[in-house]
């Protein structure tokens, strides 16, 4: 009997072993950033006007329409209690109306294919898309509507970073809410060059937050626009 009492605890063993393995070989494939966020305000041709700053841009360069360009970009992050993890969506649609001597006129809107989000890990990024979580057949774009503006210069330098807040409406899964983006701007080689973050959470857009026993999420979502527009 003890014999056998010492190979059900091996086998207990072994099966908690086993499992601890799989579950951090699991772990380990299922989650990892593979996404590094870039900013179109500090990289590329914004830093290289930056360096040759000089010339003035005023509204005759600044004012009109502005369509979103196709290599923008809209990431979103969440921290995990092991690492920050970073999603990128590239198919990104929209238009601006710039009116720099009446901020009240200027809007923005933009909208995202959600079944484009992509993290670097297939596994992961098919979840995301399934009912429990964006429910992308349902909801297949995400959009921010901006409809309020800071005041703005009405002459800006080439390459010069402009402060900017943008307060509109984002709508996730077919719910909206009111967000701020803090934000800068740059006019750089005829583009206009946007960088804005803002914060939600989970529950702002009925999604539940994906802890685990073993992995906590916080509940915080940063959401982060990298715009390049051209003008229409």
């Amino acid at each position: 009997m003890k014999k056998k009492g010492y190979w059900i605890i091996g086998g207990v063993a072994v099966v908690l072993i086993g499992g601890g393995i799989f579950a951090n070989s699991f772990m380990n494939s299922y989650l990892g950033n593979n996404v590094e966020i870039e900013s179109v305000t500090s990289s590329g041709t914004a830093a290289d006007a930056t360096a040759q700053a000089g010339s003035a841009a005023g509204a005759d360069e600044l004012n009109g329409a502005w369509t979103v360009s196709d290599e923008s970009k809209v990431y979103w992050s969440i921290t995990t209690s092991r690492e920050t993890v970073n999603f990128v969506n590239e198919a990104v649609e929209g238009n601006w109306t710039v009116d720099l001597s009446n901020p009240a006129a200027m809007r923005g809107q933009g909208t995202v294919a959600m079944a484009n989000l992509d993290s670097g890990n297939a596994q992961r990024d098919e979840h995301l898309q399934q009912g429990d979580f964006f429910d992308v057949a349902t909801h297949p774009e995400a959009k921010f509507e901006a409809t309020s503006f800071s005041a703005l210069p009405e002459e800006w330098t080439e390459g010069e970073k402009v402060p900017v807040e943008l307060t509109g409406t984002m709508t996730v899964k077919g719910i909206e809410k009111e967000v701020s983006f803090a934000s800068e701007a740059v006019y750089s080689g005829g583009q206009l060059l946007l960088s804005g973050t803002t914060t939600v959470t989970f529950q702002d857009f009925g999604l539940t937050n994906p802890h685990s026993v073993v992995l906590d999420t916080e509940n915080d979502i940063k959401v982060q626009l990298e715009l390049v527009l051209t003008k229409a």
